[in-house]
């Protein structure tokens, strides 16, 4: 007799942007031209000095079993970046190589939460964070984002939120849906208030280096240098354009990581060899590739976000860091589901709705700008010529 499978796994939601990916993909094989809006992606290609980093390593054989917590030279390599964005160098125990940064935010809440604990996280936010913590069974304490407070997580909410079951907060900043920043005193309040109230901070940073308006990075793990609450997530997916490597690291208390490690042995034994090595290139020798590519998305920023604001219905706050726009659709009279899909039928632009990342995500859409200059002006034509259609 099957018995099912075991855990909650109505709550985990997979990849959201599927649904409109797989239909998007299917008028493209029929012949339809698809401006292509929904995937958080950078459309750079890798940096040529990691390519050959890696093509280095193979030839070298360097393709055998390595350390699950990460090889040597990329564990240095990531405590002298840290200590030079973030002011702190953590000790070797306390880093953990990953598969990716998304890997953390798994491990990582399966070695804190227990079921009934509650986790502190944005609405709207990046959909794994809800979808593992329903899964673990922990409890789910929202915290709605506002366009006036520029969809930026306040320590108030926070505070009002905190219940006696509240064991993480989670943070991503610079933020994926919205694009938001938290300022440095919210940072820093925050962190006094996990502190104060024995809470563990997880804060996803995959979009460190990707910020606008000199605009800073800050981190709350200035105040314990990740020894004793502060969990941090970072990779090479977004800055140095490479999704697919799939490389990230998680730094945190070395009770924590011993955890992290323990699972992330059973489960995959190592992050892929040669793709270390690839890693150690980026940190090392590719900060000009960073700031390229950010001269870029600026530019790509100021064209879909002064574009948005064109299109009837539409109004949209330039985001603050990442490369993600958030439109209010509100005065259009239409959810965002409904709206996205007809946007994707009628005008050939698929971008997804703010709902794929929670109910506060209601009247928003997402759209990534990860892509050219003409394709960004090609769909913002679009949009307007469909909205003007049915306003």
């Amino acid at each position: 007799m099957n018995k099912g499978l075991a855990g909650d796994f109505s709550m985990l939601k997979g990849e959201p942007p599927i649904k409109f990916l797989t239909k998007a993909n299917k008028m493209e094989r029929e012949g339809r031209d698809i401006v292509r809006f929904e995937i958080g992606q950078p459309d750079f290609e890798s940096p040529e000095n990691v390519k050959e980093a890696a093509k280095k390593a193979l030839d070298d054989g360097f393709t055998k079993y390595v350390p699950t917590m990460g090889i040597p030279d990329l564990v240095e390599a990531i405590q002298d970046d840290i200590k030079e964005t973030r002011g702190f160098r953590p000790t070797k125990e306390q880093i953990m190589v990953l598969p990716g940064a998304k890997p953390g935010i798994f491990f990582g809440l399966l070695a804190l939460v227990e079921q009934g604990d509650g986790v502190i996280y944005q609405n709207p936010g990046f959909f794994t964070y809800d979808s593992t913590i329903g899964y673990l069974g922990a409890k789910k304490q929202e915290i709605p984002l506002y366009e006036k407070d520029e969809f930026r997580m306040t320590p108030t909410q926070i505070e009002k939120r905190i219940t006696d079951d509240t064991k993480v907060i989670m943070l991503n900043s610079p933020q994926n849906p919205t694009g938001s920043v938290l300022t440095k005193s919210d940072i820093r309040a925050i962190a006094e208030i996990a502190e104060e109230n024995d809470i563990y901070v997880l804060s996803d940073e995959i979009y460190s280096k990707m910020l606008y308006d000199e605009m800073e990075h800050h981190s709350p793990a200035y105040l314990d240098g990740c020894k004793e609450r502060t969990i941090l997530l970072d990779g090479f997916s977004k800055a140095y354009s490479m999704t697919g490597w799939r490389l990230g690291y998680a730094i945190g208390p070395e009770e924590l990581i011993h955890k992290m490690d323990l699972l992330v042995a059973d489960a995959i034994s190592c992050t892929t060899s040669f793709v270390q090595k690839a890693g150690v290139e980026a940190l090392r020798n590719s900060h000009d590739f960073v700031d390229d590519i950010m001269e870029h998305f600026t530019e790509r920023r100021e064209a879909i976000v002064s574009g948005l604001n064109e299109v009837p219905g539409f109004s949209c706050i330039y985001p603050k860091g990442a490369f993600y726009a958030f439109p209010n659709i509100k005065e259009t009279g239409m959810k965002s589901e409904e709206l996205t899909d007809h946007l994707l039928e009628e005008a050939g632009v698929c971008l997804l709705p703010g709902t794929a990342f929670g109910s506060q995500g209601e009247g928003y859409l997402r759209l990534s700008y990860a892509t050219s200059l003409d394709e960004i002006e090609k769909g913002i034509e679009r949009l307007k010529e469909a909205m003007a259609d049915i306003l």
